[in-house]
This record gives C-alpha cells, structure tokens and sequence, in this order.
C-alpha cells in the first residue's frame, strides 16, 4: 500500500479536513468548471477571499487505459503529478507558469488514483491567441512582433533543452501578463506565463519527434495571424541559438517536418489550405 502524498499549507489541510476526511471534502469544492472528461475535473473556486483552480483527478477506469493499449497508444495521464512536477520544473528554469498552493495523490490502483493540483489564479492575463488574432488585418508594431517571436521561441529551447516537451504547445497556452496594461507592452518588458502542463513529458532527453511536434504546434496555431517567412527564420534562429544559416543547414529535416505537420494539421481542421505561402 503506497502512502497518501498530501503538500498543502496547513491551514487548507485544517479547513477541508484533509487528516479526517482525506480527498473528499477538498473534492467537493463547488466552483466553475472549465473541463470534465476522463476522470479530470478543472474549476476555479474562492478560498479564503482569493480565487484558484483545482485540477482534481478521480481515476481514469480501466477501460480507457485498456482502449489505450490495445491501440498502441501510450496510458492517459493517470494523477495530477505530471503538472506538479512540470510546475515545479519551469520554476526551476526561471520561466513563468502557475503559482503552486497544494498537491495530492492516494491509492495504487492505476485506474482509481485520486490525486490533485491547486494553483493561484493568474489575473490581468490574456492568452496570445487572444492578444494576435487581428494581426493579420491589423499588423502591430515589428519590434513588439519580434520580441514575442523571440520569448516564445526561447521558452521553447529552454524546455527542450532541459528534458520537457509540452505535447499541446499552442500559443493559447501562452498566457502574456498585461497587469501594467496592454497598451503599456513593450519589448523590454513582454512577459509570458506557461500553461495547460497535465501532459508535459519529463526525461533525460527529448527525442526528436516531440520537439517538432511542439515546435509544429506553436506553427499550427499561429498559421492565421500574418506571420511572415521573416517571422519564421528569426523564431528558427532563435530556437536553436544560431545563425539562420546553420538553423537550416543543421536542422533541414526538422524544419521541413514541423512544416509538414503544421500544413497538415491546418488542413485537418479547418478543411482548407492556410492562409498564405506555405
């Protein structure tokens, strides 16, 4: 029998009764759900005059791990200790994502684990998908375009380069902090937070068709904001902290497959080919 992992401060311990009650009080919290599927409950809910949100996961049953298996896929993500220890990681790497509150994780049955997330509300955000979506119509300044080309990009590396990859690396998933106001933004003080890390993968290395798939993510969604192929070579120098030249020299194969597989995504989803000279 594996012992519970319960880190919370003690007065959440106190208030839901965790020494009592264990997972079920905290579980019960009532609050808005932003997703419900496979055991996986998300919602933002008030404790203590301040908002958070929960990731609480029940269990995913065996039937989902078998239909996983018996299609060669890899196991759903069973607990909530992948976006503990991917938060964990990007603190580690001085990149911005969630405030950490609590964690917790019981049982040893792969199907019925009961484990759980809690992070702090980010405030004064909006998501990049949100902050471009004009862009194509209405370009916004180049040295505002280039420096969010350039964090990105860098965030991107970072993760690769330390034993990550986030397996949904859309721009939705990077969240830019407009506490100052958004027309205050400037290139020297962009700051992006990362989220949505239930997936995120952790090891010694990353092989090479998870960094394209990433990288082709981060193409995939920005297909329709007006990007240019200037746009591109500066985010594909930056990714691999070289020179244009080398990026595409070195790493011809990649580059060809993120474009490959970002084209096809597109077409996948919207039934049409991408806007522009792809």
């Amino acid at each position: 029998m594996t012992a519970p992992i319960i880190v919370l401060p003690e007065d959440w311990k106190k208030y839901w009764e965790i020494k009592k009650a264990g997972f079920k009080k905290l579980f019960s919290v009532k609050g808005k759900i932003f997703r419900e599927k496979d055991g996986r409950r998300t919602l933002r809910f008030k404790f203590s005059e301040k908002y958070f949100f929960g990731k609480f996961h029940s269990g995913v049953g065996w039937k989902k791990i078998l239909k996983n298996l018996l299609q060669f896929r890899k196991p759903p993500v069973l607990s909530a200790e992948n976006e503990w220890q991917a938060i964990l990681k990007l603190k580690k790497l001085n990149i911005d994502t969630m405030n950490l509150v609590g964690y917790g994780k019981k049982g040893w049955n792969p199907a019925k684990i009961e484990s759980f997330v809690i992070t702090e509300e980010l405030q004064n955000i909006i998501s990049l998908e949100d902050y471009c979506k004009d862009w194509r119509t209405s370009p916004p300044d180049k040295a505002m375009k280039r420096a969010i080309i350039t964090k990105i990009a860098q965030i991107a590396r970072t993760i690769h380069e330390n034993g990550m990859n986030h397996k949904d690396l859309y721009i939705c998933h990077f969240l830019l902090d407009i506490s100052q106001g958004i027309d205050n933004i400037t290139p020297n003080n962009i700051r992006l937070f990362l989220i949505d890390l239930h997936r995120v993968q952790i090891r010694s290395k990353i092989p090479f068709y998870w960094r394209a798939k990433d990288v082709s993510a981060i193409l995939f969604s920005s297909l329709d904001i007006g990007l240019t192929k200037g746009d591109l070579f500066h985010f594909a120098k930056t990714y691999h902290n070289t020179t244009l030249e080398n990026s595409f020299s070195k790493h011809r194969f990649f580059w060809w497959i993120v474009r490959k597989r970002a084209v096809n995504l597109y077409k996948r989803e919207f039934k049409k080919d991408p806007p522009g000279d792809w």
